[in-house]
């Protein structure tokens, strides 16, 4: 059992999103900004994304988790912690360019792009379209739902192999995440969970596929 209501759930997504606005749209536009380096696949892609995804992850854990998420449920802090270590990898990865972008494995890519479709595009509209109100949403960019999925979609797009560290804590809040969104009958939150064991097993069959490659770094 969870240790709050559906009802208590949504509401603190009403006053977070009240309270924030309009960080929304800076995460939205900061989301087109990533996506746009990932199709340019310019030499500075890799730092640019994995800058952005940084702040993705801070933000969510300082103002969601911390702030928010805190106040009807305790593992919050322990959630918070987890995200804003992702965020601090991922800036460590910009500053040693662990990331890169280039032609993607074919099935890596068509799920890549739609993992980032899904976070930036569909996973609101199916919210809406099951009754959620706009002020009950969780938005993209500064919600863990959407950041992880999003997170996903761009790993499966990057050409290097993406560090194990990387994966840790989006595969971790996959599992946690998307077995809440089932208690809480949350249906967008549903590809959360398909997410992260889909992107475990490209990830794994690619690795795979390459054992001549020189090993990723994890520390």
């Amino acid at each position: 059992m969870l240790p709050f209501s559906r009802d208590q759930f949504l509401a603190v997504f009403a006053a977070y999103n009240q309270s924030i606005w309009p960080a929304q749209l800076l995460a939205l536009a900061l989301g087109v900004a990533i996506i746009y380096a990932v199709v340019r696949q310019t030499k500075s892609a890799g730092v640019l994304v994995s800058l952005g995804l940084g702040a993705m992850w801070l933000w969510t854990g300082l103002f969601y988790h911390l702030a928010f998420f805190s106040s009807i449920n305790g593992a919050a802090y322990v959630f918070g912690a987890g995200f804003l270590l992702q965020g601090l990898l991922f800036l460590r990865a910009a500053a040693r360019r662990d990331v890169e972008f280039g032609d993607a494995p074919r099935l890596r890519t068509y799920v890549g792009y739609f993992l980032l479709t899904y976070a930036a595009v569909l996973y609101p509209l199916i919210g809406i379209f099951f009754g959620h109100g706009l002020a009950e949403l969780p938005a993209f960019g500064v919600t863990p739902c959407p950041v992880t999925i999003f997170t996903f979609g761009v790993l499966l797009l990057a050409t290097r192999r993406v560090p194990v560290v990387l994966l840790v804590v989006p595969l971790l809040w996959s599992l946690i995440g998307g077995s809440a969104a089932f208690l809480l009958n949350i249906p967008q939150d549903w590809m959360l969970l398909v997410s992260g064991v889909v992107t475990l097993i490209l990830i794994r069959m690619d690795r795979a596929s390459s054992p001549s490659a020189a090993p990723e770094r994890t520390c």
